[in-house]
């Protein structure tokens, strides 16, 4: 069919489905590109300012602090994505207000959970951790509610389409927040220490989830009047629980690399390569701040059962995601030296690893948006399973080529795994939902 045979009101959906998710897309990565360049600035302060040693103890810390942040919200943040809008364009506000409800409850309860095993395990078993790794662990126990708190907030907030409300306060405000705390309190007399720079965090993600939540309440009233809430309790979980394993998968597939290197050599060679992968997050960026602006948009389509325009959403977020990856990858790699050598002196090797880092990103863009179909219309547990696995390899490669090629084995084993894994699951999506995903595909729909 072609787009003149739709009706008009086929043609005005089809017309915002093009400019919404671009519109939402390019403030998603002006957010995070900000943020990047903040959080590039706050790690090149650190490294300058605790040296390698110190700064590698803080980048082993925060990889966990992060993994299990993400993990602990049980998949409802992505859960929100999926849900709310299906609920709210049916018009069955009760049901939406009951998971907004439920998942803030639950992604706590979990959350301090958690926190509490981890301080019980420190205080208990102290000679789990190395001595210089005690103190910073403490504070990153008091980090991580927080951090889950604010990733469920985010999902939230991207499913009512609101990306500034959603990336800012995570993404910006509290990479701010942290690089000002951190100068604060050197100027102040503190040592430059890694717990240092972990309490500057905790103090960072105090207020920008306190901001968030407030300014989030507010807007959900708007647009959501109080009502009674309704629950679907096994439906939410069953469904969330594989999103929440392809969160810790993802998660550790992201840091996988890092927690390798962290075992198999010196704290210092591991600041050095966080601190090319901490450049190689603008690359990464550029898929989520397009899947940040999409994935909420995908179900709300499958709602309306419109696959004309779920079809052509697809094919825009693939091409677009892939250009645009090329392009921020390309200026990464030509300014790589300047970049790298803001951390200090020493940093050519790292140069290649960056490279290496950034081909498997673009390469893997060309496989398309799989993941988000599988994870917002149905193939969550296929999705978790695709991703366990290619984290086991990427585990695998490392540990394999770290001994011979050091940190850039690390960085070749990572790389492959991401490409591997966006095949697959490009490969499923198209046969689970019938929508091709590789930029090279027709992008006809079954």
């Amino acid at each position: 069919m072609s787009a003149t045979a739709l009706p008009v009101s086929a043609l005005r959906r089809l017309r915002t489905l093009r400019s919404g998710p671009q519109r939402a897309a390019l403030t998603v990565f002006a957010i995070r590109v900000s943020s990047a360049g903040f959080a590039y600035g706050s790690q090149v302060l650190a490294a300058r300012l605790m040296g390698w040693e110190a700064y590698g103890i803080f980048a082993s810390v925060w990889v966990w602090t992060a993994m299990l942040g993400h993990t602990v919200t049980l998949g409802l943040s992505q859960g929100a994505c999926r849900f709310v809008p299906g609920d709210q364009a049916q018009g069955d506000l009760d049901l939406a207000r009951g998971y907004i409800r439920a998942g803030a409850l639950m992604t706590g309860g979990a959350a301090l959970a958690v926190a509490g095993l981890g301080a019980a395990l420190l205080a208990l078993e102290p000679d789990l951790f190395a001595p210089a790794y005690r103190a910073p662990i403490a504070v990153a126990i008091c980090v991580m509610p927080l951090f889950a708190l604010q990733d469920f907030l985010e999902g939230v907030a991207r499913s009512q389409n609101w990306v500034g409300l959603a990336i800012a306060p995570p993404y910006l405000l509290r990479q701010t927040l942290m690089m000002g705390c951190m100068v604060a309190a050197v100027l102040l007399g503190a040592p430059p220490h890694a717990e240092v720079a972990m309490a500057c965090m905790l103090a960072a993600a105090a207020a920008a989830t306190t901001l968030q939540a407030a300014l989030l309440a507010v807007r959900l009233r708007r647009t959501m009047p109080r009502g009674p809430n309704r629950y679907r309790w096994r439906f939410w979980l069953g469904t969330s629980l594989p999103i929440a394993a392809i969160d810790l998968a993802n998660a550790g597939f992201t840091f996988v690399d890092v927690i390798v290197l962290g075992a198999l050599v010196s704290p210092a060679e591991v600041g050095i390569y966080f601190a090319a992968t901490r450049i190689q997050q603008f690359v990464v960026f550029v898929h989520f701040a397009v899947s940040a602006a999409t994935l909420q948009r995908y179900s709300a389509a499958q709602a309306q059962a419109n696959r004309f325009l779920l079809a052509e959403l697809v094919r825009r977020q693939g091409r677009t995601t892939a250009a645009a990856t090329v392009a921020v990858g390309g200026a990464i790699l030509a300014a790589s030296p300047l970049l790298l050598g803001m951390f200090g002196p020493g940093l050519g090797a790292s140069v290649p690893i960056l490279c290496v880092l950034v081909a498997g990103s673009v390469a893997a863009s060309l496989f398309g948006p799989g993941e988000d179909l599988l994870t917002m219309l149905g193939g969550e547990r296929l999705c978790a399973g695709i991703t366990a696995a290619s984290l086991v390899a990427a585990a695998g490669l490392c540990v394999a080529l770290i001994p011979a090629f050091g940190p850039l084995g690390a960085a070749l084993g990572v790389a492959l795994a991401t490409v591997g894994r966006a095949a697959l699951l490009a490969r499923v999506a198209g046969r689970v939902h019938g929508l091709p995903t590789p930029v090279w595909s027709a992008g006809a729909a079954r």
